[in-house]
């Protein structure tokens, strides 16, 4: 009966296909090669070296519950995931773990390959099944290997930008990071951020408020700790050279001195300034380089906003015209880089606190569309552009709550404020030049309570029939020196004697003569001079929205 047996396995065509038909070596050849690629160890359970098998499918299993772990997490509370993955320590296993793998699976291959013995097939079959071996070797062990390379990568970068040292703790509740934007490229005199922007977020639900300084922000007060009052004892108010924008490389040349423990004094400096003026307690600093940030968003793939009006922004020599000014329309644009920082930067016919609203927007659209698809997709290259992006004393450790944090934040519209037109008068007021810190002070308390969970809810107000309102209100609307959202082709001429003629004081939405305003029609009336139609027609590309 013994001898039966064993004569029966040895004819079994799985194990022992030497005598099977062709037909069947062959199917018995991909079924083995489709166990290894879905199930790691199942070819050797079944035709093989049974210990090396069973050990292979512990792995597998193990993987795969690891792997749904992962994704009820994900689906639960990411940022939990996404604090973890964020651990240096973590990464550097991930790394390891996934090389072992990518090696420990192509062994798995070449062993399936041993059993299968491609000898025994025909030549065509033999052929076919290398093919598909090699394509399932790249699809397996070679992606494993480049999540290894990508992971380790992105561990490495994290510690090239991120400082050392223990995590900090939130301050009454938030977290405040001071963001500055500027580069020192050629033909500029050392660095000055043009963009100064302070990020408070709360440390539980990830709202956050956005406190714009203008670059023209004068009388700047310090923190009451900060060694800057030894040199201005009452603010930063040496005359128009003492911009807010100009503190950063005045501290670079002249007050290092005053920071000797830190790696950037210019940044210390403007975390006191800020602290100073707005009353919050500032915890670290990010030093946007714009060429770093151009690389950040084509490696993102592009960014959409929604613009409000016409930006100009400066374009490429054309024969037909001596204008180099080109405009982004108005509604959804699909931005790369170079556009991005121009939608972000422009003031052409506008004033510095139109692009200050302006990259509010994009940053809001930034943190949106800065998901974990986009971060898994475009891991490698969103790596690459933020190892020339930043700059900052953010502590490796804080990253990986700030990360679940930030995704947290994705959720929640920014609640914002600019230290100037229009939150505080209009760019004739001046309050940039002749800042009321108390009243700064004041809205700020205003502007961090709305970008709380405690903020009282807001109750509509009563709509007012056209019949209840009064007659005289009417006439000083329409008196009014604000731009009114429409004006008719129909409207009285000027006494202009170009050939532009129709327009009123107020935003023209169409030409004179009805048609659509059109990018053409803009380069036509810069031609002639009519900068004071561009700056109407552009006054509305402050509203964007993401």
């Amino acid at each position: 009966m013994r001898h039966s047996t064993a004569a029966r396995g040895l004819t079994d065509p799985v194990r022992y296909p030497n005598h099977a038909p062709a037909q069947v070596r062959t199917k018995r050849a991909f079924f083995l090669l489709l166990l290894t690629i879905f199930v790691p160890g199942g070819a050797q359970v079944v035709a093989g070296n049974r210990t090396l098998g069973r050990r292979a499918l512990t792995v597998t299993l193990t993987c795969w519950a690891l792997v749904l772990v992962a994704l009820v997490v994900y689906f639960v509370d990411r940022s939990i995931l996404l604090g973890l993955v964020a651990r240096p320590a973590v990464q550097i296993v991930l790394a390891v773990s996934l090389l072992v793998l990518a090696v420990g699976w192509l062994l798995l291959f070449i062993n399936t390959l041993a059993i299968i013995r491609p000898k025994l097939l025909a030549p065509g079959a033999r052929g076919i099944l290398v093919a598909c071996t090699i394509a399932a070797l790249v699809g397996t062990s070679g992606a494993l290997g480049y999540g290894s390379f990508v992971v380790n990568e992105g561990r490495q970068t994290i510690g090239d930008v991120f400082a050392t040292g223990p995590a900090f703790d939130p301050v009454d509740g938030r977290y405040n990071i001071m963001v500055m934007g500027g580069d020192a490229g050629e033909g500029r005199d050392g660095l000055r951020p043009d963009t100064m922007m302070l990020f408070s977020i709360d440390a539980d639900s990830g709202r956050t408020a956005v406190i714009s300084f203008p670059r023209n922000f004068q009388n700047a007060q310090f923190a009451e700790d900060s060694p800057m009052r030894q040199i201005y004892p009452t603010g930063y108010n040496c005359g128009d050279e003492c911009i807010m924008n100009s503190l950063y490389k005045d501290v670079t040349d002249n007050h290092s001195d005053l920071y000797p423990e830190s790696e950037d004094p210019g940044a210390e400096a403007m975390m006191d300034a800020a602290e100073g003026i707005t009353g919050v307690k500032v915890q670290s600093y990010v030093l946007v380089d714009m060429a770093g940030f151009e690389k950040l968003i084509d490696a993102m793939g592009g960014v959409t906003v929604d613009s409000g009006g016409w930006v100009p922004f400066r374009g490429p020599e054309r024969d037909d015209t001596f204008v180099r000014t080109r405009w982004f329309p108005p509604g959804e644009l699909e931005l790369d880089g170079a556009e991005a920082l121009w939608f972000a930067r422009s003031r052409y016919f506008t004033t510095d606190y139109h692009r200050i609203r302006r990259q509010q927007c994009l940053q809001q659209a930034m943190m949106k569309q800065f998901n974990p698809q986009t971060v898994l997709t475009r891991f490698s290259a969103i790596m690459s552009a933020g190892e020339e992006l930043v700059d900052t004393d953010i502590p490796q450790d804080q990253l990986s709550s700030f990360l679940g944090l930030a995704d947290k934040a994705r959720q929640h519209p920014f609640e914002r404020l600019t230290l100037g037109a229009p939150d505080f008068g209009t760019s004739a007021d001046r309050f940039s030049t002749y800042p009321d810190f108390d009243q700064i002070r004041s809205r700020v308390d205003e502007l961090l309570l709305a970008a709380s969970d405690d903020a009282p809810e807001e109750t509509p107000a009563p709509e007012e029939s056209p019949e209840e309102t009064p007659a005289e209100d009417t006439a000083d609307a329409g008196a009014s020196s604000e731009p009114a959202e429409e004006t008719s082709a129909e409207a009285e001429p000027t006494e202009e004697s170009n050939s532009i003629q129709g327009w009123t004081d107020s935003a023209p939405t169409t030409q004179p003569d009805g048609s659509p305003i059109t990018e053409e029609y803009l380069i036509e009336l810069e031609e002639m001079g009519r900068e004071d139609i561009l700056s109407l027609i552009a006054d509305s590309n402050a509203e964007c929205s993401a």
